[in-house]
């Protein structure tokens, strides 16, 4: 039971300045940690820049992001000159699989623009993605049914739609393994998706209908500028070795080519540079279409950025109300190092004395 009397002694101690200092502090702390709970939750939860923890657990690799200008022209011939680079690098740098069936890296490209799809029941006009490498290792979009395809399949005849394509074309969602056309070429839906709800996702473009299908088919049959997104994993044993090696190696001004290290991008240093380009990061100087997962996550950041400064500043407030405090106790104090160090003395004496006595009352026994 709670001794009310006791209680209302220990505040009597303090005065009302000094309570409501304390009640700061603590209110402070407790927002730090729910500021921190969400941050790194937050964090954890964006798939699409999380290829790098699901690849390595040793914190050894980085995911690299480059987008590319409509005028840029890359193509797949560019990529697999790339890929013969990046080879190359990491034999130079002496960097080796763990063994002989492990991958040292893995990569993906992607294009975007609109595909028209037909069925037997209706035909439907929608945003697409056509991909090419391992591009769902990097985007693990969530399935309802049926697998993902591999933009590295010899057969370029699979699509993945979602669930409003999957209804508009069969009066469905059960679709798995149907014919549908493109260019009047036949495909086969491989699985379906939910698309990703929220204010972020759907301002970046998750508010249409989607449909993957592989780069090949796309460029052929679909309305696309090409290749403006290329994604890479690839081991990073010093700080920025993966980012400067992909710019290095791609070989292609700024102005044309924009390059994020997916990996860190959400750590207290990348942050702080979102901090300091406030007001300049909606002045976009490169004729540069971001894919949806691209402008979610830009969208993160300003959102983590913002956390991180309410972070700061709830420890910023206990610290300055701590200093504050020793400040006037040291001014106020009544005690001297000699009387401390006496104190102590003390304090060591009696410890031994007790000892002592504990030892001589167990030793008959």
């Amino acid at each position: 039971m709670w001794d009310m009397n006791k209680i209302k002694g220990f505040f009597r101690c303090f005065s009302l300045k000094q309570m409501l200092l304390a009640a700061t502090v603590l209110l402070c702390l407790l927002a730090w940690c729910a500021l921190t709970v969400f941050s790194v939750s937050k964090k954890n939860g964006l798939a699409d820049q999380t290829a790098a923890k699901r690849w390595s657990k040793e914190k050894d690799t980085a995911q690299i992001t480059c987008f590319f200008t409509g005028s840029t022209q890359i193509d797949k011939n560019r990529i697999r000159t790339f890929e013969e680079q990046l080879d190359q690098v990491l034999l130079e740098a002496s960097i080796t699989a763990p063994n002989e069936n492990a991958r040292l890296w893995a990569d993906a490209y992607s294009a975007v623009g609109k595909v028209t799809l037909s069925s037997g029941k209706a035909s439907l006009e929608a945003n697409a993605v056509g991909i090419g490498g391992d591009f769902f290792l990097f985007h693990p979009v969530q399935l309802l049914s049926g697998s993902y395809f591999s933009g590295n399949d010899l057969m370029y005849d699979k699509v993945i739609v979602d669930e409003d394509a999957a209804w508009q074309l069969f009066g469905s969602n059960d679709v798995v393994g149907m014919q549908v056309t493109i260019g009047g070429v036949p495909h086969y839906i491989a699985g379906v998706i939910r698309r990703e709800d929220g204010r972020f996702n759907e301002a970046a473009g998750l508010d249409k209908t989607l449909v993957y299908l592989s780069y090949e088919s796309f460029s052929e049959y679909g309305v696309t500028e090409g290749i403006n997104t290329y994604e890479v994993i690839m081991p990073n044993p010093v700080e920025d070795f993966a980012y400067t090696k992909v710019k290095e190696k791609f070989g292609i001004d700024e102005t044309n080519m924009w390059v994020v290290e997916n990996s860190s991008r959400y750590e207290m240093k990348g942050l702080l540079k979102v901090i300091a380009e406030f007001g300049m990061r909606s002045m976009n100087d490169h004729a540069i279409q971001y894919p949806y997962w691209e402008n979610v996550a830009r969208g993160w950041e300003d959102v983590l950025a913002l956390v991180l400064v309410l972070q700061l500043l709830s420890l910023f407030i206990p610290s300055v109300i701590g200093a504050v405090t020793l400040i006037l106790l040291w001014k106020r104090k009544q005690w001297t190092w000699r009387t401390v160090w006496q104190f102590l003395v003390d304090g060591k004496d009696k410890l031994a004395e007790r000892f002592h006595k504990e030892k001589n009352k167990w030793k008959y026994f």
